[in-house]
């Protein structure tokens, strides 16, 4: 009997499915645990294995197909056997579509990327333009342009439609303020999954999450001399941002106040300390957890964020890397950044952003001297943390940051 394969939750904010590839195709013979298709969820791309024995007799979402969860991605029974009661028991689906069709318009044929939106099983509308930017110009004006070295990109047209016709090469002066003839042009792309998901989730926390933000300089001159000292020693190389994610760890251990979440009739107090890691790439940005980081070694911290980051871009991660996190870390100090805000990543009721290290001039001892100072904001969530629990922790986070020795003991390396 045949038997509807539906489009499958892959993640706990996945709304939405795009096919990437098809590995069997219509006709083939499947057997449960065989590979069918690659599907992109909003975190990553995986793998998407049949659970049924039979043929595949119907494909419900193409490749490159995005369609909602729980719609018909395909259908399996005996060979031969008509499925069509089953369709017509479904509900239409909308099926986004990306192809190349050739698109003709009175300036040009050539082909474009288009969005063809069907409702499944049949197309239902194309919508497509294309420009080549062409100049319209009149034969014997082009000739007078010729012969007078005028460059037509510099001449306005006042015959029909903007037609640079013999009077505008006549009256081109090539004076000082000349007008410049460009082409409009632009390239629209579907929303990824990852983006879509970054925008919900983040309007959501933006807009019903009221933030607040505490901003703070970090003296970072003992912790250049601590990683120095650490990397002479150390069986990996450790990164700043490895001993941020330590401090922060630290500091929530010390103010589990901040270590918490909003579970709109009740809050959470976390004693375990989980720190989400911003990634970004080239969709978006992926927020993979270091479990138990106040636990764990500066070693076994960069080899982790090491590890994540790598299977991030190669879109490898499994939700199981992303789940959890009881606090977040953004840090945009090797781009240059020297200060700014982060939104909260739910559930979390905090979020650090970590500036640059800069060097300034600093007053020591009545003296200036130069000095390194790192900016760091924190977020945070006033329905659950308020301004003397978010300094508190600020100033737990500045003191292991400035006195790495009470970090850093050896067993921490």
């Amino acid at each position: 009997m045949a038997e509807i394969v539906r489009m499958p939750k892959l993640s706990d904010t996945m709304t939405e499915g795009v096919v990437a590839k098809w590995h069997k195709k219509v006709g083939d013979a499947v057997s449960e645990g065989d590979l069918l298709a690659d599907i992109e969820t909003d975190k990553a791309t995986m793998e998407f294995e049949s659970f049924v024995d039979g043929t595949l007799l119907h494909i419900g979402v193409p490749e490159g197909g995005t369609s909602p969860v729980d719609t018909v991605l395909a259908i399996f029974g005996e060979k031969g056997e008509d499925f069509s009661a089953l369709l017509k028991e479904e509900p239409k689906a909308e099926v986004v579509e990306e192809k190349v069709v050739e698109v003709k318009t009175e300036k040009s044929s050539a082909p474009a990327v288009v969005e063809v939106k069907t409702e499944s099983p049949k197309s239902v509308s194309v919508v497509a333009t294309s420009s080549n930017g062409r100049i319209m110009v009149s034969p014997l004006a082009k000739k007078l342009a010729e012969e007078k070295n005028i460059n037509l990109a510099m001449v306005s047209g006042t015959g029909n439609g903007g037609r640079i016709v013999k009077r505008d090469i006549e009256n081109y002066g090539g004076g000082v303020i000349a007008n410049f003839v460009g082409v409009e042009k632009y390239t629209e792309v579907p929303v990824s999954q990852m983006r879509k998901v970054i925008a919900q989730r983040l309007g959501e926390s933006k807009f019903s999450a009221p933030h607040f933000y505490l901003t703070m300089d970090i003296d970072m001159d003992d912790a250049i001399a601590a990683r120095k000292s650490i990397n002479a020693i150390a069986p990996v190389k450790i990164s700043f941002n490895d001993i941020i994610i330590k401090a922060v760890a630290s500091a929530l251990k010390d103010n589990p106040k901040v270590n918490s979440s909003w579970l709109e009739d009740r809050i959470r107090y976390n004693e375990h300390v989980n720190i989400g890691v911003a990634v970004a790439v080239e969709d978006g940005l992926l927020v993979p957890v270091v479990r138990f980081a106040d636990g764990k070694t500066l070693s076994q911290i960069s080899g982790e964020v090491k590890d994540y980051a790598a299977r991030a871009r190669d879109k490898k991660l499994q939700p199981e890397d992303w789940e959890g996190s009881t606090f977040t870390i953004s840090n945009l100090g090797m781009f240059g950044i020297e200060e700014f805000t982060a939104i909260i990543n739910p559930p979390d009721a905090c979020i650090l952003a970590v500036g640059g290290t800069k060097q300034i001039p600093v007053i020591e001892g009545g003296k200036v001297v130069p000095g390194n100072v790192m900016k760091v904001t924190l977020s945070c969530d006033h329905r659950v943390v308020d301004g003397v629990a978010g300094s508190k922790f600020l100033q737990a986070f500045k003191n292991y940051m400035e006195n790495p020795v009470i970090l850093l003991g050896a067993q921490n390396i």
